[in-house]
């Protein structure tokens, strides 16, 4: 994404408010976050900023196609630069990492829903939850443990 974010707004008719630009730096620097997230760090430099204020200029810096939005779980949405790449999100139920991916990988599936039922998958809000490969590995040295831990030491 551009961070020429003056000359983008001017383009589509509006300002660079201090708010925007807050708002804005703040998507660009966590990547992945919710409106709360998002009030956090705009508050590291201006505490008065209100979650109204985020939650308003977040809604039209997505009709501006500077920000888009995902949902990541049952909670807020979550917000990301529109000018990345689309892609799909993979979600660790365990340590709520967020991994990028090619959407690619979701044609097959999304070719075969259509086929089967007619529906057009909207790919660039999918979200597959699971488990990380480090979590993955922490469990089974976990259970691997466990398992050592239940039977009787060989001399």
């Amino acid at each position: 994404m551009t961070t020429d974010w003056k000359r983008e707004l001017r383009d589509k008719g509006y300002r660079l408010t201090p708010q925007r630009q807050l708002v804005l730096e703040a998507v660009t620097k966590l990547g992945h976050a919710t409106p709360d997230e998002i009030l956090t760090e705009v508050h590291k430099t201006a505490g008065g900023i209100n979650i109204s204020t985020v939650y308003r200029t977040l809604e039209l810096l997505e009709q501006l196609e500077l920000v888009k939005h995902t949902h990541l779980g049952h909670g807020a949405p979550t917000y990301h630069p529109a000018g990345r790449s689309d892609h799909l999100h993979l979600v660790c139920r365990d340590c709520e990492s967020v991994t990028e991916v090619e959407p690619g990988l979701a044609t097959p599936l999304a070719d075969t829903v259509a086929a089967r039922f007619g529906f057009d998958v909207d790919l660039q809000h999918f979200a597959i939850f699971g488990r990380c490969g480090d979590c993955t590995r922490r469990q089974a040295e976990r259970r691997a443990e466990a398992a050592g831990a239940g039977s009787p030491d060989q001399a």
